[in-house]
């Protein structure tokens, strides 16, 4: 029991832990809508604009964090747009867009050759080096993004399964995809230094595909998906201690575990539920 606490005695890591279960609990919580719109190409791809926009803001010196965001959140804009006023599929254009701004974030790096910590905790993660500050600035936009679900819930459940039926019943989609792509781009400007770009998709997409093997239900799904958020994100820290591995690596890998016994869970209970029926009949 000793070994297990130990961690928790040096504040980087309880600060770490802290910033690790709200940033699963955060994207699992919002992962549910990108996977049932699907839309899990979304996470990766901007989170590869938000690079490109914090190399530009770093530049043109202004404040990294709301260069990326503002980045962030034109890119998602600009994606929703394109592929609603042209015959350019989402897919395609989250390829274009994210694409070329994180080409455009790597061709300023090679132009200036001025590479800090800061891009390097951007693209993997840095979540031992999180601050206290951090910490509050993670747990402010969870409590943010939950109190915009709970009072658009409606709103949002109708276009998250049929935006065109919910244009039709009054639904104002354009403005609800353009707070969608918002909370998205802070969510993903606020785990930026707990995973890193490269591994911010996987934690929008796991937990609740996860979450949807185990329920049909969609308010279940959220509950689940954040739930299990969370759970990774304290595990893969503690994890990554022990075993002296990369912290958003862990955390990611510990998703990847759970999703795969879910999955050889349902698969048993599947085949066990067909021979069940063979020997009834």
């Amino acid at each position: 029991m000793s070994a297990l606490l130990e961690p928790f005695q040096y504040s980087f890591f309880r600060y770490g832990t802290l910033a690790a279960v709200f940033a699963g609990a955060l994207c699992g919580l919002l992962g549910v809508y990108i996977v049932l719109r699907g839309m899990s190409y979304i996470g990766h791809g901007l989170s590869h604009a938000i690079f490109g926009g914090a190399v530009v803001s770093y530049v043109i010196a202004i404040n990294f964090y709301l260069g990326a965001g503002l980045w962030g959140f034109m890119a998602a804009v600009l994606i929703n747009q394109t592929s609603r006023r042209t015959k350019i599929n989402t897919d395609a254009a989250i390829g274009v867009i994210t694409t070329a701004s994180f080409a455009l974030g790597v061709a300023l790096i090679s132009r200036y050759r001025r590479f800090t910590r800061s891009f390097d905790a951007a693209l993997f993660g840095n979540i031992l080096g999180v601050a206290w500050t951090d910490v509050l600035v993670i747990i402010g936009v969870t409590i943010m993004v939950a109190l915009i679900i709970f009072v658009t819930y409606k709103q949002l459940l109708f276009m998250t399964f049929n935006s065109e039926v919910a244009q039709v019943y009054g639904v104002n989609v354009r403005w609800l995809d353009t707070l969608f792509s918002l909370m998205l781009a802070t969510v993903l400007i606020a785990t930026m230094q707990v995973l890193g770009v490269t591994l911010i998709a996987a934690a929008l997409v796991i937990p609740p595909i996860c979450a949807r093997l185990l329920t049909d239900s969609f308010h279940r799904m959220l509950l689940l998906s954040t739930l299990i958020g969370a759970l990774t994100g304290f595990i893969g820290m503690n994890l990554s201690y022990h075993l002296d591995l990369a912290s958003g690596a862990t955390i990611v890998l510990t998703q990847a575990s759970i999703f795969v016994l879910i999955l050889l869970i349902s698969s048993i209970r599947k085949q066990a539920g067909r021979r069940l029926m063979h020997t009834h009949v």
